[in-house]
């Protein structure tokens, strides 16, 4: 199928000369411009974060801190996406009576008495998955080591149950402050079935009603006495040695890269597939630098579909790459390329980290298969086309030195910014030559763009109108071909606003 953003396609022009001629101080001029023109739009407070970020320009740009993290855990149907709503204070998690209408990590922004943090919803119901109890400690766990502070969730008036016990063994081994909140206690009657689970071990139980808002408050002034003003989870996600995940299929290579990287066997290889059911992080030393490798389990096949073990690997699989900076998937060349190795590599695009693919078993690849491998590249992988890509043998070690350049152009990439000015000169000149086609008798204008963060390269445009998909591939495929984003995925969102009412 053709794609969408050929329509906007031309012939090769000097875009990128006239890009290079713009002078530094006239873009920023007219930048300023353009964002003064946006006082005539309706903007809301995320908004004014993201123009407050674009005024710092390029040198002195500055992050917004990083928000302290609240997860809410427990199992099904105790009313966590419940108190969730009741916390934010409006309607955002979808609530049920049926268990399990919950089945992500699901983060999302709030507010209470000034203090701005994010609160995680979690689920763990997985009706295709074995073991329930299994299902909820796993997603319980990965919110836990991605957060500050956990609320743990149980439903007063059914009491502890056993699978409320094994997540309690579960957050008995987390140092994070463990806040346990017996919901449905809706009035000074139920407090008594409150106070009975203190037998679970995890200090006092705070009575709240999440449906009434009974005792929300007083818990969330408890909370906030110990949750910290920037996240110390995400304040320290980025720093020391560059972090790498060792993604792919089960026995494509993956320990068998890590030991080779490392010097030493480290992690256990063997033929059977899925012998990584842990993530293994290792710090090593490659091309002159220190790097710290995570190898993890493989992944299967669809994580709802998985059993037991394999679950929890996928999950913990998950959890690893959200901490990483770069994944170095696997490709094995010696059989062809499948549907779960796109899977593996479009779950790295959804986690936003920088991606390196590096084709495994090189030393056993013959000519026929090499002509197979290159169609099946082609027609398989052109929406990562940008990634670079390293040809090596995890077994030999050959080639394993190109891995360290690969990986410093894509985390260069990720890390890149692009100012203000230069931006909305690129998208001057770009809407000015292609401009957006007419659809239903309006044309979208872009009124204004700023890049409003890295790692990954992320852009913000004002526009008056909903922009068709394929041309926002057109905007990524000419941000590459000018300023490279080489084994980094570009995200572009929309911000559509209208103007103010006179």
């Amino acid at each position: 199928m053709t794609d969408q953003s050929e329509e906007f396609d031309a012939p090769d022009d000097d875009l990128a000369e006239r890009l290079a001629d713009v002078d530094e101080g006239l873009a920023e001029q007219r930048a300023a411009a353009l964002r003064s023109g946006l006082a005539d739009y309706e903007l809301d407070e995320d908004d004014l974060d993201v123009l407050e970020i674009s005024e710092e320009g390029e040198e002195g740009i500055r992050y917004l801190p990083a928000l302290p993290v609240i997860a809410i855990v427990g199992r099904p149907n105790v009313g966590k996406s419940a108190l969730v709503n009741r916390i934010l204070g409006r309607r955002e998690a979808v609530v049920e009576d049926t268990p399990g209408v919950t089945r992500d990590r699901v983060a999302y922004k709030g507010e209470w008495l000034d203090r701005r943090f994010t609160l995680v919803d979690t689920g763990g119901w997985e009706p295709d998955a074995k073991g329930i109890d299994a299902s909820v400690a796993a997603q319980a766990e990965v919110a836990i080591d991605l957060a500050d502070v956990v609320l743990f969730v149980v439903d007063a008036t059914v009491g502890a149950t056993s699978t409320d016990e094994h997540v309690v063994r579960l957050l008995r081994k987390t140092k994070r402050p463990v806040f346990l909140l017996a919901n449905k206690v809706d009035d000074a009657r139920q407090e008594s079935e409150a106070a009975a689970l203190w037998n679970l071990g995890l200090g006092e139980p705070y009575p709240v009603s999440a449906l009434h808002g009974r005792g929300v408050a007083d818990m969330l002034e408890a909370v906030f006495k110990v949750l910290p003003q920037v996240s110390a989870i995400a304040k320290d996600e980025f720093g020391g040695p560059r972090r790498v995940a060792i993604l792919g299929r089960p026995n494509v290579g993956k320990s068998s890269l890590l030991n080779k990287a490392a010097g030493e066997e480290r992690v256990v290889v063997n033929e059977l597939a899925g012998t990584t059911r842990d993530p293994v992080d290792e710090q090593i030393e490659l091309g002159g630098k220190i790097w710290r490798f995570v190898d993890t389990a493989g992944i299967r096949r669809r994580v709802h579909l998985q059993q037991g073990a394999d679950f929890y690997a996928s999950l913990r699989t998950q959890a690893a790459l959200e901490k990483a900076e770069v994944a170095v998937v696997l490709l094995d060349v010696s059989q062809p390329l499948s549907e779960q190795d796109v899977r593996i590599i479009d779950l790295v695009l959804e986690s936003g980290r920088a991606l390196v693919l590096a084709f495994n078993k090189w030393d056993l690849l013959d000519d026929d298969r090499r002509r197979y491998l290159e169609r099946e590249i082609e027609q398989d992988l052109h929406h990562v086309a940008w990634a670079p890509r390293v040809n090596i043998s995890a077994r030999t070690g050959r080639h394993l030195e190109k891995l360290v350049p690969a990986l410093e152009l894509a985390l260069e990439s990720w890390d890149t910014r692009i100012a203000t000015g230069k931006f909305n000169a690129f998208l001057t000149e770009l809407t000015q030559e292609h401009p957006h086609p007419v659809r239903g008798g309006k044309q979208p204008r872009i009124l204004f763009g700023t890049q409003a963060a890295s790692r990954p390269p992320t852009f913000v445009l004002f526009t008056t109108g909903f922009l068709d998909p394929g041309y926002r591939r057109f905007i990524m495929r000419r941000l590459r071909e000018i300023y490279g984003f080489q084994g980094s995925p570009i995200v572009i969102n929309m911000r559509v606003r209208e103007r103010r009412q006179r």
